[in-house]
């Protein structure tokens, strides 16, 4: 893509699943060459999200997803006609963008941080977009 916007295609094999998209940076900014500024990720989906969190211990996914199902289970009092209101609450509670600062070529990211994509109505094939602005 043109003004240095990229496009990932994110494959879910679950309902509700957080997927390690990390990789997506690190291809955007070894492709633009950009040095110091921001990342934007954005996901153009209404029943999926993007966070932040720890990438060493799986079980803090499941831990997320577990805590997500109590606050917004997957059958509750919803008139939605498709059934996938939890997962439109689920996105919405989550977000669709983050933003990552970019220093010496890097994403600044926590020791035990990843990007995540999150899908709550799954399995799919998702989009992810990425921005690198210099500055």
């Amino acid at each position: 893509m043109k003004d240095n916007v990229f496009e990932f295609k994110i494959s879910t094999t679950k309902s509700q699943q957080f997927v390690d998209i990390t990789y997506c940076i690190n291809q955007a900014l070894e492709k633009t060459h950009i040095k110091d500024g921001i990342v934007v990720i954005y996901c153009p989906h209404t029943t999926a999200g993007i966070t932040i969190n720890e990438n060493a211990d799986p079980d803090v996914v499941r831990d997320i997803i577990s805590a997500l199902n109590k606050v917004f289970p997957v059958e509750g009092d919803y008139r939605h006609m498709e059934g996938n209101s939890h997962a439109h609450l689920k996105s919405s509670y989550m977000g669709a963008e983050k933003i990552v600062i970019i220093n010496e070529g890097k994403p600044l990211l926590g020791t035990w941080q990843s990007l995540y994509f999150c899908e709550f109505d799954g399995p799919r094939i998702r989009k992810v977009f990425v921005k690198v602005i210099e500055g």
